[in-house]
């Protein structure tokens, strides 16, 4: 059945009129969203690190990388998801869009389950295989068990929040956030401070938070009328949605799997340099998420955008949506990564008073705070071509630039000068490069599909 589908007071028209405007007006909820779940996730090492010390402190961020290397899969599938539902919405077609919503949800709790065994039942060992400082292995295992025991809230929520993105809606997971957020500082400070539970506090602080926002968010959708309805009675996988959000998701999971591998030898060469590297290391990369998670709303527009212009068979607007995603993730990516690079130094403060740990930080941050907006170049050129449908190119492209490039960045040219400094310049190098690979992608699969 297609027909164009009725728009709600949430929702966003990108098929037509300027692209700018419409895009930042998707990408600013999406964006606080992600800092303000990025303000509660550094709730959790500012309260370890004030009042349980560093060794929590490096507890806290030295699971990281392996966590989302473990998630990563299913979370591209939300990307797929996304993809799909936005191409559905774009076409008019209620009753696909439909099947390819109870799919995604679906999807999410099977990924949940499996990906939350897993991690829970391989935390210790996984660790260990990472150079986990000894003081630091025992704590980082206790808050990474505790962690996965969330994971099918922490799927279910991204899966969902990746449905309502799909038809324009960033603002009501933009609340849902907000309110699981306040709960998960509060409960921080309750765990740690009043009860003494250390980083075991946190973490079971962040499943609770989680189970929050999913159960917002899936009442969000039972509630909403629509081509988006949620009917529990009805979540199953059709096996034509799952090929064709696997088709999109599955590259874009690999993908980010294969990054979180890279980033995951990149923390052990960091874990080697001792306790206060890896507490500086977890506090840098925490404030420059911010710098990323802004970026990443511009991504996730340009996939949304460009997936509904596809599914209108509206493709002179994708160049448009090129452009726009291009000059806004740019201007975001210099201003954010000026300001850390001026305000770093009280910043850092607010996690730690160690002048070790904040002169670690500062060797980072020093590098990939004033360059940070090419990766969210790279990030843009990566969503117009998921959205357009193409998934397995940016994916080979991104693994070969930016995850090879860095492993033999570490196995040839760290080498011969093995300093942080040297460790952290090849992230710059390798977003430049896999950028203008990106690039010239786009233009040859654009021009072949669309001419």
């Amino acid at each position: 059945m297609n027909l164009r589908l009725r728009r709600g007071r949430y929702d966003i028209d990108m098929l037509n009129g300027p692209v700018l405007p419409r895009l930042l007006s998707f990408a600013l909820p999406l964006m606080l969203s992600s800092m303000l779940q990025l303000t509660f996730n550094a709730a959790d090492v500012i309260v370890v690190g004030r009042f349980e010390g560093d060794a929590a402190l490096a507890a806290v961020g030295a699971p990281g990388s392996l966590i989302n290397l473990l998630v990563n899969l299913f979370l591209g599938l939300s990307v797929g998801a996304n993809v799909v539902v936005a191409q559905c919405c774009g076409a008019g077609d209620y009753r696909q869009t439909g099947e390819a919503v109870h799919t995604a949800v679906a999807l999410s709790l099977v990924g949940g389950v499996l990906v939350g065994v897993f991690g829970f039942l391989l935390a210790g060992p996984l660790l260990g295989l990472m150079s986990t400082p000894a003081e630091v292995l025992p704590l980082a295992t206790s808050y990474m068990r505790i962690y996965f025991l969330g994971m099918p809230a922490n799927m279910l929520y991204n899966f969902g929040a990746a449905i309502l993105r799909a038809i324009g809606d960033t603002r009501r997971p933009l609340a849902y956030l907000t309110l699981a957020g306040v709960v998960n500082v509060v409960l921080n400070l309750l765990f740690v401070i009043a009860f003494h539970m250390g980083v075991s506090g946190v973490a079971l602080a962040t499943i609770i938070s989680q189970l929050i926002s999913a159960t917002l968010v899936t009442l969000c959708l039972i509630r909403t009328d629509g081509a988006i309805h949620l009917d529990v009675r009805r979540i199953r996988l059709h096996p034509d949605k799952v090929w064709r959000i696997a088709r999109v998701g599955l590259p874009a999971g690999l993908q980010g799997m294969v990054f979180s591998l890279s980033n995951v030898l990149i923390q052990s060469t960091v874990n080697s340099f001792g306790k206060s590297a890896v507490a500086g290391n977890t506090t840098a990369s925490n404030l420059e998420g911010y710098i990323y998670v802004a970026m990443n709303s511009i991504h996730q527009g340009a996939i949304t955008f460009t997936g509904q212009n596809v599914g209108a068979r509206k493709y002179d607007r994708i160049s448009k949506v090129c452009a726009a995603s291009l000059v806004a993730v740019t201007g975001i990516g210099l201003a954010l990564g000026g300001f850390l690079m001026l305000a770093k130094g009280w910043l850092f403060r607010i996690y730690t008073n160690d002048d070790a740990v904040i002169a670690a930080a500062g060797l980072r941050s020093g590098i990939i705070a004033p360059t940070y907006f090419l990766c969210g170049m790279m990030e843009v050129m990566v969503g117009l071509l998921r959205g357009m449908g193409s998934s397995v190119t940016p994916m080979v492209v991104s693994i070969l630039g930016a995850c090879v490039l860095r492993i033999v960045w570490i196995l040839t040219i760290f080498p011969l000068n093995p300093t942080l400094p040297t460790l952290y310049l090849s992230y710059p190098v390798s977003w430049f490069i896999t950028f203008a690979a990106h690039t010239v992608c786009y233009v040859v699969i654009k021009n072949r599909k669309y001419k």
